[in-house]
């Protein structure tokens, strides 16, 4: 028998120490699901804004599986991680899944092509959760305000975050447990809440430290990082570790606690300017006020919130609300891109509200329940794989299919002779069509992401950037050796000339180089530009002034999108570049020619997604010339000051807008050549094929 004094310090078995009371349903928390996804879809159909629901979200799915798995531990059973992990996305998919493939059909029924590549990676990144990363690769901007415009998929960036975790955190628990078995044997009154507390607490700051950081330094990318995100999670732990403890807080205080969860947790979105702060620690406001609610708890008390939550109406919402964050958005996006709308309005936004909330309801009933109780899988984990991998399949295939047609078409159009798509040299006089008039479009709607001028490469030879004011520059040829050297300086809209101008200056052994930033029209400093603008302007002015060239190319006009609302049509719109003339005085100064060149026409739609929709010859794609561009250009002012010699040097100009509006027609399409790229930029297959116009006009402003 042994001896009762050493009996005593043996250290505990796991079933010698009180087993903390198994997880059980908590419907305040299934209301609280419910205000979550009221708050997400309401805020996103017509207040466009962020409103902390999917941070609540995330936080209530980590309280429930580290509840769940904490119990597990501390009542010694098995975590069973691999058949956690199948029996989790055996839940999660089947809903996912038939989303997917309604977005599929609506996308090839209802959607441009244009839209069709970015659906097609997005479904693959939804299906293997990891659309987060996709979106912040491509820094996907999820405040825009056009919906119509964005991915119906986009909206899975959250769910995908969800899997990730789903992964990482049982793994982490298991490792707690692990150290605290460890820890038992020098302290054996250790709990496994106090480990977890600890490993939770770790990851919550570290993770909020990197958000703040990340969020103020590079927001596009911390909104959908899961590092940035993970403080979140670990919220939700260790609210479910302190639980037990808050359980113990008198009424007087819980009941007050659980309201003021309530009321800021509603009034986030609407209080706090959250577009350019989220994830950081702004997003702590949606997360605290739920922590505040689960708190709270069951008070039974007929003036507690969870009256309210509890309330059938409200769970009942909580039971669909799944599926409910899976339908909204893609009905929102297919209405209001179908519609040509920004924003839903009031009705219709009731009319997406009211099909989510009935498509969430039959998916719940018909799909995700009876998945949920069929028992057949549970009975082998080998049939978990088996059922997981097939609903993954039922996607897979269907979209594999559809990419290998869509890849056999480019392959198909891709090998189409140089006749059945002359573009601009349509337009020469005495041109005839010898083609096939039933050859594609090109380029091709699916490719049109390859579509922007890239031409030449790194700026070399001498002509490297020295002023951190610039980032972007590209040459083509050697300016030591070459006949001519042209420098072109200005925005997107002088970029996308450089495929004729590359062209040209291939044939002709001149070399070029490109100064571009974005949205940064070149001209003398100006209130009407940013400070970074500014002095890319001034920065590239002096790079000019230190280089040798022969001629230096700008935008000297500004268009205006069309149709205009303010001053009339976008032709009454169009003036001269602010501070335009101030800019290229010192480069005439110095003897440097310069071509002032013409801005291109710009539309507010996406003229290839028009062009789908209704066809190259529909009136909608198009628009006359003179509502377009004055019908006498901006830069006549300019020519008079150079000609009477207030503006000194040899200046010459460059109007290529009868080139994209032949015989006074602004066209989506000319010589079978898709022309926009989007609203406003050229494809590089179309302006390349305007080198023969735009040499002749290009030498006759300079006189060469």
């Amino acid at each position: 028998m042994a001896n009762p004094r050493h009996a005593s310090r043996r250290p505990a078995a796991v079933t010698d120490r009180p087993i903390p009371p198994k997880p059980h349903h908590r419907p305040e928390v299934q209301g609280l699901r419910a205000f979550a996804v009221l708050m997400v879809v309401t805020y996103h159909v017509w207040l466009g804004r962020v409103s902390g629901g999917v941070d609540v979200f995330l936080l209530i799915s980590a309280f429930l599986l580290t509840s769940s798995f904490a119990y597990k531990v501390s009542s010694g059973r098995p975590l069973g991680l691999l058949a956690y992990w199948l029996h989790r996305f055996k839940s999660l998919l089947p809903a996912a899944v038939v989303v997917l493939l309604t977005v599929l059909v609506a996308t090839a029924s209802l959607l441009p092509r244009t839209r069709w590549a970015e659906v097609f990676e997005q479904s693959w990144s939804t299906l293997f959760y990891v659309q987060n990363w996709t979106l912040a690769r491509e820094a996907v901007d999820y405040y825009a305000e056009n919906h119509g415009a964005t991915s119906p998929l986009q909206h899975f960036w959250s769910l995908s975050i969800q899997g990730q975790v789903f992964i990482l955190w049982p793994l982490l628990i298991g490792a707690a447990a692990l150290a605290w078995r460890a820890l038992r044997r020098v302290r054996p009154t250790l709990g496994f809440g106090t480990v977890l507390a600890v490993v939770f607490g770790l990851v919550f700051a570290g993770s909020l430290a990197y958000s703040v950081h990340l969020t103020a330094t590079s927001q596009a990318w911390a909104y959908f990082d899961t590092g940035a995100r993970l403080w979140e999670f670990a919220l939700g732990s260790l609210l479910a570790v302190l639980i037990p403890r808050a359980g113990r807080l008198p009424l007087a205080v819980r009941i007050p606690l659980g309201w003021v969860g309530l009321a800021a947790m509603l009034s986030c979105g609407i209080l706090l300017q959250v577009q350019q702060q989220f994830p950081g620690y702004i997003a702590l406001w949606p997360t605290l006020a739920a922590a505040a609610i689960i708190i709270a708890g069951r008070t039974g008390h007929p003036l507690g919130v969870d009256r309210i939550l509890a309330a059938k109406p409200l769970t009942r919402l909580g039971d669909i609300s799944y599926a409910l964050y899976l339908w909204h958005w893609p009905i929102l996006v297919v209405f209001l891109s179908t519609r040509d709308l920004e924003k839903p309005g009031f009705l219709g936004g009731l009319g997406v509200i009211a099909l989510s909330l009935a498509l969430a309801w039959a998916t719940t009933k018909v799909i995700e329940t009876p998945f949920h109780a069929w028992s057949w899988p549970t009975a082998h984990r080998h049939r978990l794989g088996l059922v997981v991998g097939l609903l993954i399949g039922v996607v897979a295939v269907p979209l594999g299919g559809w990419q290998a047609r869509v890849a056999a078409f480019e392959t198909s159009a891709a090998s189409q002779p140089a006749a059945d798509n002359p573009g601009a040299a349509a337009l020469e006089a005495g041109f005839t069509f010898t083609g096939d008039p039933d050859a594609a479009v090109l380029p091709l709607d699916s490719q049109l992401d390859q579509e922007w001028s890239n031409y030449g490469g790194e700026c070399t030879h001498g002509y490297e950037l020295t002023d951190p004011a610039m980032e972007y520059c590209q040459m083509a040829g050697a300016p030591a050796t070459a006949q001519k050297t042209i420098i072109v300086v200005g925005d997107s809209h002088a970029q996308h000339w450089t495929a004729a101008l590359d062209a040209v200056a291939d044939r002709n052994d001149w070399a070029w180089v490109l100064l571009t930033r974005p949205a940064c029209r070149f001209g003398a400093e100006s209130v009407e530009r940013d400070a970074d603008c500014n002095a890319f302007n001034a920065a590239a002015s002096r790079y000019v002034l230190e280089h040798d060239a022969d001629a230096v190319l700008t935008l000297g006009t500004q268009t205006s999108f069309y149709p205009a609302t303010e001053g009339g049509t976008p032709a009454e719109a169009e003036k001269p570049v602010p501070g335009y003339a101030e800019g290229i005085r010192p480069f005439l100064a110095q003897g440097k020619q310069v071509v002032a060149m013409r801005d291109t026409p710009r539309f507010t739609y996406s003229v290839p997604e028009c062009v789908d929709l209704h066809g190259a010859d529909s009136p909608t794609c198009q628009a006359p010339a003179d509502e377009q561009v004055a019908a006498h250009s901006p830069l006549a002012d300019l020519r008079r000051e150079n000609a009477d010699g207030r503006l000194p040097g040899k200046l010459g100009y460059l109007d290529m807008t009868e080139a994209l509006c032949p015989e006074g027609m602004c066209r989506p399409v000319v010589g079978n050549v898709l022309v926009y790229m989007d609203e406003s930029h050229l494809t590089k297959t179309y302006a390349r094929s305007t080198a023969d116009i735009f040499e002749r006009r290009f030498r006759a402003a300079l006189r060469w």
